[in-house]
């Protein structure tokens, strides 16, 4: 009488508890009937494999006082350095915020040149479409007209004792939609 053949001859045995199990998906090769299955390679104890005091963690590092006093250092630099930027900024006579206003003050002389007040001879220049009237002195040769009133509000027309006109709209200007007149000189 031969021995009934053992149950679920296609899969492997199982592992008993504490050995290596193959990853989810993965098949082990089937291992012939009654060979031992690998041995684990820790030494065991009943009930599975002996831990000692739990995973081991690496040594940590001392902190030395020379790494501080050089962190220390490179974080004073760094201040010092913005420190020593801003102040150089606002009191330094030929850079920095004395640049700045300087450029901004020379913007708005060049821009009194082309912003004529009433009584200023100017020379219109640019073209038909886009005038723009450049202020010169009224004993020039260059003096074409003479300012003679500037109008606010949009759409406002200069009377007929004035030769021409120009009329400034848009947001382009900052004092709104104003018309200036201009006599001949």
């Amino acid at each position: 009488m031969s021995a009934p053949p053992p149950p679920y001859q296609n899969q492997p045995p199982q592992q008993p508890y504490g050995y290596p199990q193959q990853p989810y998906g993965q098949q082990q090769p089937p291992q012939p009937y009654g060979q031992q299955p690998q041995q684990y390679p820790y030494p065991q104890q009943q009930g599975g494999p002996q831990q000692q005091g739990g995973p081991q963690r690496p040594p940590q590092r001392q902190a030395s006082p020379l790494r501080g006093l050089i962190t220390a250092v490179i974080v004073l630099a760094v201040f010092g350095g913005g420190a020593w930027y801003v102040w150089n900024y606002n009191t330094d006579p030929n850079g920095g915020k004395a640049k700045a206003e300087a450029s901004a003050s020379a913007r708005a002389e060049e821009n009194k040149k082309y912003a004529p007040q009433t009584g200023d001879c100017i020379d219109m220049q640019g073209t038909a479409d886009a005038p723009r009237p450049l202020v010169v002195d009224c004993g020039s040769p260059q003096a074409e007209y003479k300012t003679g009133e500037r109008l606010d509000g949009g759409g406002r027309k200069c009377g007929p004792q004035y030769d021409t006109s120009i009329v400034y709209s848009g947001a382009r200007f900052r004092s709104g939609n104003y018309t200036l007149c201009f006599t001949k000189v």
